[in-house]
C-alpha cells in the first residue's frame, strides 16, 4: 500500500514538473508521444515489427480474430492446422469465396503457417452480439448432443486437429456453412458435414446455429 502512495505521488509530482515546464499544449503533445511510443511497443511484441501478417485480417475477422459480425468467422483459437488447411483450400478453389481466393493467392507457404500458429494461440472471447432465441437454443443443444457433435469437434466444441471451433462462431456463419455443406459447395473428406447438413431441417439448423452461437469458447 505504501508503495503504491509513492508511485502515486511519484506521477503527480511528474505530471505538475511537465506542467510547468512544457505548458499545456505541449504537454499534450508529449502525452500523445507517449502513447504512440507504448502502442507501437505493444504491438510488435504482439506480433514483430509493422506490417504483421495478419493486419489484413481484422477488417472482417475482428482484432485478434475475434469477430464482432455473425457473418464472419472468428479466427481466434482455432487450430492451426484446420486453419492452415482452409487457407490452402482457399487458394487451389477447393473453397470458394470472393473475399479469401484472391488473398490467400497472394500468401507463401511460411505466410500461411503464420497466420494459422498466430490466431490458434490467440484467446477467443464469447460472442456478446448474439442473443439465442431461448426454445431454439435448447433444441440445438438437444441436437448437439444428441448427433455427438463433440466427437470430432471436442468435449467444448473447441476444435483440434483438422476440426474447427464451433463454440461461439457467428450465427449467420454457421448458418451459410450448413448451406454450403448440403448443396455440395463446400466439402470436407470424411463426407459427414453433408450427411448432417442435408438430414437437418431448416429449423433444425438455426436451432443449432443458435445453441453454437451462445456458447462462451471460454467456458461452455
Amino acid at each position: 500500500m505504501k508503495k503504491l502512495v509513492v508511485m502515486i505521488s511519484v506521477a503527480a509530482i511528474t505530471a505538475a514538473v511537465a506542467l510547468v515546464v512544457l505548458g499545456p499544449d505541449q504537454l499534450d503533445l508529449y502525452r500523445l508521444d507517449r502513447f504512440i511510443d507504448a502502442s507501437a511497443k505493444a504491438y510488435e511484441t504482439d506480433g514483430g515489427p509493422w506490417p504483421h501478417v495478419n493486419d489484413t485480417c481484422f477488417m472482417c475477422h475482428g482484432v485478434k480474430g475475434n469477430s464482432l459480425h455473425q457473418g464472419y468467422p472468428s479466427l481466434a483459437g482455432q487450430p492451426a492446422a484446420y486453419l492452415e488447411t482452409q487457407l490452402h483450400n482457399f487458394a487451389s478453389g477447393a473453397r470458394r469465396s470472393p473475399n479469401m481466393g484472391p488473398l490467400s493467392m497472394t500468401m507463401g507457404d511460411a505466410q500461411v503457417k503464420d497466420l494459422a500458429d498466430y490466431f490458434s494461440k490467440v484467446a477467443p472471447i464469447a460472442n456478446h452480439y448474439f442473443k439465442p432465441d431461448a426454445q431454439l437454443r435448447g433444441k440445438g443443444q438437444q441436437l448437439v448432443v444428441g448427433g455427438n457433435c463433440a466427437a470430432c469437434h471436442g468435449a467444448q466444441l473447441m476444435g483440434h486437429d483438422q476440426f474447427p471451433r464451433l463454440a461461439g462462431q457467428g450465427y449467420d456463419y454457421i448458418l451459410e456453412q450448413f448451406d454450403a455443406f448440403a448443396s455440395g459447395a463446400r466439402s470436407e473428406p470424411s463426407g459427414m458435414m453433408k450427411s448432417i447438413a442435408t438430414s437437418a431441417s431448416p429449423e433444425d439448423r438455426r436451432a443449432i446455429a443458435n445453441y453454437l452461437a451462445s456458447l462462451d469458447p471460454r467456458g461452455n
